[in-house]
C-alpha cells in the first residue's frame, strides 16, 4: 500500500504538473472563494456533513438514504433523504479504512473505494463487513477511486495510477457478512495512462448496460470498454478537464469536474461512441466538485475542499457540505437563465 504522505506528494506532484500546463495552479492550491455572480435556484440547499475532517469526495444515494464520505480519515456519514443533515454511519478507521473516495449502493449493499490505500470494503447496509479486499501488489502507487454496478450485479472498478479495471462478481458483493479479506482480480486494462497522473476515475455502465463508459481526470477523455470483449474505445467528446465522478441517467451523464467547480450535462449518442456537451453548470460556493448523484428530481454535489486537503492547507470552510440542486434545471439550463451554462456544438 501507498502511505498516505506518500500518497498525497504524488497526487500533489500529478496536480503540479497539470496546472503547469494550464495555468491553474491558483485554483488547486489557494480556497476556492470566487463566487459565480448568478444567484443559486430558490430551492437549492445546503446538507451538513457532521465532521471536523469530513472533506465529502463522495456521494451516492438510495431509496431511503444518502451517503458520502471521508477523503481524510474514510468515515462513511448517511442522513435520510431531504433531510439537511448527515451524521456518522460507519467510524474512520473500523476495518482499516481510513481513506474513502467512491461509495456506491446496489440491493442491501453498500460499497467504498478505499483512495490512496489500495483498499476496497463491502458492506451490509446494516453495516456489517461483508468483505474488505486490497490492490493485487499492493507496493505500487494506487487509488482505488469509483465504482459501478453493471445489471448483473458484478461490480467494477478504476484505479487513477494504474491502467486497469478491477472486478468482484455480483456472488461475492452479495455473499454472507463474514468480513473476509480477499484480492482485487483485474478484469481489464485501459489505454492512455499518464505515468503519475490521475488517470481514469469516473465509472458509469452504457445505458444497454453492455459496456462501461470511463473518464480520465487528467486528460479529460471519455472511454466506452465493452464487457464481452474487453475492446477500449476512446468516445468522440469534447475534452473534459478533471472529469472526476459521474452519473448517469438514461443517455445523459452528468459528470463533476472537480477542478472546475462544475458539473456538465453530457448527452451520449445511440450506441455511445459519441457525446455532447448539453450544458455545463456551477453554484455560489461550489468547493472542488468531486462527486455527483441524482435523487428523483435533485441532483447532490460534494463541496469536497479536495484541494486544501490535498494540499495540506486549513479547510476553506470549517463546514462541510453537500449541495442539493433542482435537476431540472441543470438538464434544461438554457430555461433558467440564473445558471452558468455553456452550450457545445454536437461532436
Amino acid at each position: 500500500m501507498v502511505t498516505s504522505n506518500a500518497a498525497h506528494a504524488s497526487w500533489l506532484r500529478s496536480l503540479a504538473t497539470l496546472t503547469a500546463a494550464s495555468a491553474a495552479l491558483v485554483a488547486l492550491t489557494t480556497p476556492a472563494t470566487a463566487a459565480p455572480s448568478h444567484r443559486a435556484p430558490a430551492d437549492a440547499y445546503a446538507i451538513t456533513v457532521h465532521g471536523s475532517r469530513a472533506y465529502p469526495e463522495s456521494v451516492t444515494t438510495d431509496r431511503r438514504y444518502v451517503y458520502t464520505a471521508s477523503i481524510a480519515d474514510g468515515t462513511v456519514y448517511r442522513g435520510r433523504l431531504g433531510s439537511k443533515t448527515l451524521a456518522p454511519f460507519l467510524p474512520g478507521g473500523q476495518d482499516g479504512r481510513t481513506q474513502a473516495a467512491g461509495v456506491k449502493t446496489t440491493g442491501n449493499r453498500l460499497l467504498v473505494a478505499g483512495a490512496f490505500t489500495g483498499r476496497f470494503f463491502v458492506y451490509t447496509k446494516t453495516g456489517r463487513l461483508v468483505a474488505s479486499y486490497t490492490v493485487p501488489d499492493s507496493g505500487g502507487k494506487t487509488l482505488v477511486n469509483d465504482a459501478t454496478i453493471t445489471p448483473d450485479g458484478d461490480v467494477y472498478i478504476t484505479d487513477s495510477f494504474r491502467a486497469v479495471v478491477y472486478r468482484i462478481p455480483a456472488a461475492e458483493v452479495h455473499a454472507p457478512a463474514t468480513g473476509s479479506h480477499r484480492v482485487l482480480k483485474v478484469a481489464h486494462h485501459l489505454p492512455d495512462y499518464v505515468e503519475g497522473q490521475s488517470n481514469g476515475n469516473g465509472i458509469v455502465t452504457s445505458p444497454d448496460g453492455k459496456s462501461l463508459i470511463i473518464g480520465y481526470w487528467y486528460s479529460g477523455g471519455l472511454y466506452r470498454l465493452t464487457l464481452s470483449t474487453g475492446e477500449v474505445r476512446k468516445i468522440a467528446a469534447p475534452p473534459l478537464h478533471s472529469a472526476d465522478g459521474i452519473v448517469r441517467k438514461g443517455n445523459t451523464l452528468y459528470i463533476a469536474r472537480s477542478e472546475n467547480n462544475q458539473v456538465d450535462t453530457v448527452r451520449l449518442s445511440r450506441h455511445a461512441t459519441r457525446a455532447t456537451l448539453v450544458s455545463t453548470r456551477t453554484y455560489p460556493g461550489a468547493d472542488t466538485t468531486t462527486a455527483v448523484a441524482l435523487s428523483g428530481h435533485r441532483m447532490l454535489v460534494t463541496n469536497s475542499q479536495m484541494d486544501s486537503y490535498l494540499a495540506q492547507l486549513p479547510p476553506t470552510s470549517p463546514v462541510f457540505t453537500l449541495e442539493s440542486l433542482p435537476l431540472g434545471s441543470a438538464s434544461s439550463a438554457a430555461q433558467h437563465p440564473t445558471d452558468t451554462t455553456t452550450p457545445s456544438p454536437a461532436v
